[in-house]
This record gives C-alpha cells, sequence and structure tokens, in this order.
C-alpha cells in the first residue's frame, strides 16, 4: 500500500496532534482546549435528510457575531478545513507555493505539501514579528500567506501596521490569510474591518477554543463575497453535520455568547495566575500570550515536559529550544500545574 501511494505522502510526516500525542493523566492542558464542558441539547431529528452546504441560521448567526455580511462567512469543518479550502482553491499543484513564518501553527505546511504545493519558509524574527522584506523578496508563484494572531505557539500578537503592509505588497499577488483562532480572547485585535478595504484578505475563526466546541468541529472563513464563492466551489457537498449545525447555533445565541464572554474572563484571569506564579520561579521565562495559552521557557523545557507528562500533568513541547506550551485550563488545573513546576525547580536547584 506505501508503494501505491502518492510520492508526496509517502515522504509526509503527519501532523501530531495532541491527541495523535496521546498521554495519560487527569490534568491536560496540551491541546488549547477549553476547561468548560458546556451542556447543549438537540433533538436529533432530520437525521434522514443531508444538511444544507450553508446552514442559514448558523451562517446568519456568525456574520452577526463576526460584524460582516452573510455572504462574507463560510462554515466549514474547523478552521483546519478552511486552510485546505483556500490551498486546493487557489494553488495549482506542482505550480504555486505558500508562505508561512514558524514558529507557527503546523497544518499550514502539511495541507500544502498533502496537495503537492510547495512551501515557502520565513521565519518570524526574534520579537516574533512578520520579516517583511524577507516576505517581499520570496513572494514569487505564491498564492497564499499564512499569519497567525494571536501565534501559535508563541502568543504574540502580530502587530497591526506590519499585516497592512504584507496585505498592501500582495495585492493582486497573493491573498493574506490571518489564522484568527484566538482572537475570541482579544477581540479588538481582529483584522475583520480590514475586509472592506482589501480583496486579498481571508480571516479563519472557529468554535474550538473560546466557544468551548473543539469536538464539534465548526469553523468559519470570512472573506469578501467574491472569494466565499470560489471556495463553495470545492467545499464538499455536506461540511456541516445537522447536529454541528444546531449546536453551533445554540453557542451563536444571545445566551450562548454571554456564556461565552463569561468563560472567556475566567480564562483570561486563570492565565493571569499562572502567568504571575511562573515569573516568580528562578529560572523560568513566561511570555506575554493572548490566547488561552502560554509559552514558557525553562533551563530545560524538555526535561520540565517529561517530568510533568510523567506525573500525568499533559502539556505541549515546543519546537522552541526549552520551551513548553500551557494550555490555560481551569483554576485548580492551573494551581496543580504551577505547584509542579514550583517543587521540580526546587528539586533541581
Amino acid at each position: 500500500m506505501e508503494k501505491l501511494a502518492r510520492k508526496q505522502i509517502q515522504a509526509l510526516t503527519p501532523y501530531l496532534s495532541a491527541r495523535r500525542i496521546g498521554g495519560c493523566g487527569d490534568v491536560w492542558l496540551n491541546a488549547n482546549e477549553s476547561p468548560f464542558d458546556n451542556e447543549y441539547k438537540t433533538n436529533f431529528t432530520r437525521l434522514n435528510r443531508y444538511s444544507e452546504c450553508q446552514p442559514k441560521l448558523l451562517i446568519d448567526s456568525y456574520a452577526a457575531y463576526a460584524g460582516v455580511r452573510s455572504e462574507q462567512v463560510l462554515t466549514s469543518r474547523g478552521a483546519d478545513e478552511g486552510i485546505e479550502l483556500l490551498i486546493r482553491a487557489f494553488c495549482e499543484p506542482n505550480e504555486d507555493a505558500i508562505l508561512y513564518c514558524p514558529p507557527t501553527y503546523g497544518m499550514y505546511a502539511i495541507s500544502a505539501e498533502t496537495i503537492g504545493v510547495e512551501r515557502k519558509v520565513v521565519p518570524l524574527t526574534q520579537e516574533w514579528q512578520l520579516d517583511l522584506a524577507s516576505i517581499k523578496s520570496n513572494l514569487e508563484n505564491v498564492k497564499l500567506v499564512f499569519v497567525c494572531s494571536p501565534n501559535n505557539p508563541t502568543g504574540n500578537l502580530v502587530k497591526r501596521e506590519d499585516i497592512i503592509e504584507l496585505l498592501e505588497m500582495t495585492q493582486d499577488k497573493a491573498i493574506v490569510v490571518m489564522d484568527e483562532a484566538y482572537i475570541d480572547f482579544c477581540p479588538e485585535a481582529s483584522t475583520v474591518e480590514l475586509l472592506a478595504q482589501y480583496p486579498n484578505l481571508a480571516i479563519l475563526r472557529t468554535l474550538s477554543k473560546a466557544f468551548a466546541l473543539a469536538g464539534l468541529r465548526c469553523g468559519f472563513t470570512l472573506a469578501n463575497e467574491e472569494l466565499i464563492n470560489i471556495l463553495l466551489k470545492v467545499i464538499a457537498p455536506y461540511p456541516v453535520p445537522i447536529p454541528v449545525a444546531d449546536i453551533a447555533s445554540q453557542a451563536l445565541s444571545p445566551e450562548g455568547l454571554a456564556r461565552m464572554r463569561y468563560q472567556v474572563l475566567d480564562l483570561s484571569a486563570n492565565r493571569a495566575y499562572l502567568q504571575a506564579g511562573l515569573s516568580m520561579l528562578n529560572g523560568v521565562t513566561v511570555y506575554d500570550g493572548w490566547g488561552n495559552y502560554l509559552l514558557v521557557k525553562f533551563s530545560d523545557g524538555d526535561a520540565m515536559f517529561k517530568a510533568a507528562w510523567d506525573t500525568g500533568i499533559i502539556l505541549r513541547n515546543s519546537p522552541i529550544k526549552d520551551c513548553v506550551r500551557i494550555s490555560i485550563g481551569n483554576r485548580d488545573e492551573c494551581e496543580k500545574t504551577l505547584s509542579f513546576i514550583r517543587n521540580r525547580i526546587a528539586e533541581i536547584a
């Protein structure tokens, strides 16, 4: 079977999601999930019928939440499908390229490689900002430029003026894809108002993080109507199951939005608690984070990750040397994690 697979797939190293990595414990802070397990009710009727391709109530509800027109919204199986749709719709295999700026989310490269699209890499600066000069010199054959803000795993925001400059330099050449998976934790940093000025802007969103619906697999792409219509040409006929549309619409109701905003405030308080506690420890650097996670640097990040893993505290190792990404859980989980790290550092001091 391996020999029958496409050459790109034979050589492909799959994305190691938190669930693929696994683990065994009682504190799970490795997947940037929400600790809130909210209850929803659906009657599971109409399952003998196919779903709408783009359920109207869901589209209208998210458009109202995001502050755009319904024609500017496409819903998909998580933001991950949005990434794949954009690459499939705009990149010719073996001709075009995407550009992304590590350290950042790994699925941009995996999706492109799976389809046979070249990957151009322009690393972030030491301050984890866009290297605009290098991006400009690497735009040949690039159709999509992926930018994550707040960035995963670093947690920082990309400068607004740099995003605008990137949009200007790529006009009529490439689409800038802003991954705003964590924007609900800092909505003032969204680029959504730039859609009116830049037809080459697409924005990825999700219900997995602030809305506590990672298991639902519901995401959105925001863009101008012409771009959305192109994506509708390549999306699956029935991408959103009926129960998914029902539950997502409940999450976007006035009551659902009020609950989400309350929970975001709670998680932000826990993030501040964890950041303050870790910052007091010798040899620990905690980077400012704007999502529901923190990037933390230790004297030996791999050893700290493994020690926590062995104790049943499952964190996420990072491609950044000696850094570990810690999702923000409930207060009890944050206290257990902080206590473990504090005691571990005291033991080896």
